[in-house]
């Protein structure tokens, strides 16, 4: 067997969205995001099959690129229907509490309904949909050094204990109950 390939990280992650253009006007205006370049071909390389698209990029940080598709010759878009919509999002890390609470501001200055900030005991985050109905989340990271550390040495016990019964294991109990002492 070969070696593991050496990932550097993410390339890019793509969605759909209605509206090429409203999706980089929202983008930047609420979050600030550069547009970095576009791509629209009438057939998909890796396929060659004809299906029209403009397929946008942004620069959402630290060389992480966010993409999407418009597909105007497709069906219209929608969602996985069978699973909750508080499941599917894309999460963005900010620095700090203060500009967490700057961008709940400006979301809201944008019309937008913003959720939270919503307190996970390691992180604290708002939500609110793009114009494609993609469910955003900013999160602050709020955790220590300790923190994570025990996160990571409990993961493998609770996923083994959630794959035999698919019932909340309770080895992080301790972050909902941080939650409730600083409520």
């Amino acid at each position: 067997m070969t070696e593991a390939p050496n990932l550097q990280g993410v390339h890019h992650v793509a969605y759909r969205c209605k509206d090429a253009k409203e999706t980089v006007e929202f983008y930047n205006q609420v979050l600030g995001m550069d547009f970095q370049l576009a791509i629209a071909e009438d057939h998909v390389p890796s396929t060659g099959a004809y299906d029209p698209y403009m397929h946008i990029f942004l620069d959402a940080g630290n060389g992480n690129v966010l993409a999407f598709f418009e597909l105007p010759e497709q069906p219209e878009m929608g969602r996985d229907e069978k699973t909750p919509e508080w499941v599917q999002h894309i999460a963005f890390k900010i620095g700090s509490m203060e500009e967490l609470m700057a961008a709940k501001e400006r979301a809201e200055a944008h019309g937008l309904d913003v959720l939270g900030p919503t307190h996970h005991g390691i992180f604290k985050s708002i939500y609110f949909f793009d114009p494609s109905g993609h469910r955003l989340e900013l999160a602050c990271d709020i955790g220590t050094p300790d923190q994570y550390a025990e996160l990571k040495r409990v993961a493998p016990v609770m996923l083994e204990e959630w794959s035999q019964t698919k019932k909340a294991p309770r080895h992080a109990a301790w972050l909902h109950e941080k939650i409730a002492e600083e409520s």
